[in-house]
């Protein structure tokens, strides 16, 4: 097969240096991934959506971001069951949209993977510092330690790593549940809708700042899913890719979709919208009003909730990497950073990105502002991924599909059009956020454009799955 002449076909031997561990994970396991991805938003984060909507512009926000997660992960359930490669939305958005398509996808998921654990651990050590634990008064040594202790983890073996985090999600799955029947007694519709309305176009009681509210909660709406997508990122991981990939996202999904309508409905009905729209540790605080001051419950969620907060950062970490290693690999980004040591992790991978996280936590300083810069690197690749199954479908309806997407096209079309609504919303929220990503972004492209596109290697999977689609092309 003719080789085009931005590849260099690669021996063996450099295969061999980036190979991950096969067989690592099942769906249940990768199931918990996904859970555990995302598991840090029903904790906090989300309630701000309130002071952007009330509760009736953050409830419609969440039911159309849920819409379009679930429609996407339908979409993602089919290209990993099609393409199980450890590029994943890379390799899909190679496949379909070509090498410019991918690296912009791939760069997309990789700045909400290497931003998203600076900003959780920013979050870790705010609600260390709150608790009182250890004395500290400052946050670095819990980022410092987050870091270290987490990507330690990593190194040592990803079945290890996976397990892990399996058990720290079921812990954090606990407090949620203790929260929500503990707040079941006391919950009231009418404390749903205490924020007072305000004159803008549109406002009622149910959307107190009228319909502008609802597009500027969109982005608090995310938060119940945000990453989710990076479980078919364990594809060469996982012990039967084109069967447990599928299940696993799609199990992970409907968990995170009940726990998303049992925290809206009962933190702000138990404690009032008004309550809850700027705190910072929302579920303790909706059981301290909900009960009238601190008791055991507020005192088991505040602590136990630290889990979830460490459930993500742990998770998140996992996800960079093995983004990174497949685009590095592929000789998209410099091709070191996809070595693999004795235990199959890819290290320069795991270290490099954490090093680059610790220093924006230290250096920035603001959970909030780095959850948006990774929402809109997020966003964007949802955009282009749920482009990307529409575009395979389209192009190649006979790929082989172990799972097909209930609705087909018109499925992800709908998740299409909604991350488009959800990319605008961000500059509703924070212009200068999506400015610094869309900045990363020029700057990976340049490297792209001018550098990386004539360095590329052929026999990378990602580009070997792209290369048999352009070779049954020709017979065709």
């Amino acid at each position: 097969m003719p080789v085009a002449k931005q590849y260099e076909t690669v021996d063996q031997q450099y295969l061999a240096k980036r190979q991950l561990k096969r067989g690592a994970a099942g769906w249940v396991l990768l199931a918990g991934l996904g859970v555990s991805y995302v598991i840090s938003g029903d904790f906090a984060g989300w309630n701000i959506g309130l002071a952007k909507g009330g509760w009736g512009g953050l409830l419609i926000a969440t039911v159309l971001m849920a819409l379009m997660y679930t429609c996407m992960v339908l979409g993602l359930a089919e290209m990993a069951s099609a393409l199980p490669v450890a590029g994943a939305g890379y390799g899909f958005a190679r496949r379909a949209l070509g090498p410019t398509g991918g690296f912009l996808t791939g760069m997309a998921i990789l700045i909400e993977y290497a931003i998203a654990p600076a900003a959780i651990s920013v979050f870790i050590g705010g609600y260390v510092e709150a608790l009182g634990l250890f004395g500290l008064t400052s946050g670095w040594p819990v980022f410092l330690v987050c870091y270290l202790v987490f990507v330690g983890a990593h190194l040592w073996g990803v079945g290890e790593a996976l397990r892990a985090m399996f058990v720290i999600t079921g812990i954090a799955t606990v407090a949620l549940i203790a929260f929500v029947v503990g707040m079941i007694g006391k919950f009231d519709p009418a404390k749903l809708f205490d924020i007072p309305m305000t004159d803008a176009f549109g406002a009622s009681s149910f959307l107190p700042f009228g319909i502008s509210g609802v597009v500027a909660a969109l982005v608090y709406g995310i938060w119940f899913f945000l990453a989710i997508e990076g479980v078919p990122l364990a594809a060469e991981e996982a012990r039967d890719p084109k069967r447990d990939l599928p299940r696993g996202i799609i199990a992970a999904m409907s968990v995170l979709l009940v726990f998303a309508a049992l925290m809206l409905v009962f933190a702000p009905g138990g404690a009032g919208s008004a309550a809850l729209q700027a705190s910072g540790n929302p579920l303790p605080d909706a059981v301290r009003v909900a009960f009238g001051g601190d008791n055991f419950l507020a005192q088991f969620v505040n602590y136990v909730g630290l889990a979830g907060l460490v459930a993500s950062f742990f998770s998140i970490i996992y996800a960079y990497s093995r983004q990174l290693f497949a685009l590095s690999r592929a000789g998209y980004l410099p091709r070191w950073l996809s070595v693999t040591g004795k235990r199959k992790t890819p290290y320069l991978a795991l270290i490099v990105p954490g090093t680059i996280g610790f220093v924006l936590a230290v250096w920035i300083h603001d959970g909030g502002k780095l959850i948006n810069i990774a929402v809109f690197g997020a966003t964007v690749s949802y955009v282009l991924l749920n482009v990307s199954h529409v575009v395979l479908r389209v192009r190649e309806p006979n790929l082989e599909r172990p799972y097909r997407t209930p609705g087909g096209v018109i499925t992800t079309a709908i998740a299409a059009v909604l991350a488009v609504a959800a990319v605008v919303a961000t500059f509703f929220v924070d212009v200068p956020a999506a400015a610094i990503t869309a900045g990363i972004m020029v700057v990976a492209l340049a490297y792209f454009w001018f550098y990386s596109r004539h360095h590329l290697v052929a026999n990378a999977p990602e580009e070997e799955f792209a290369a048999i689609a352009r070779a049954e092309k020709e017979l065709e």
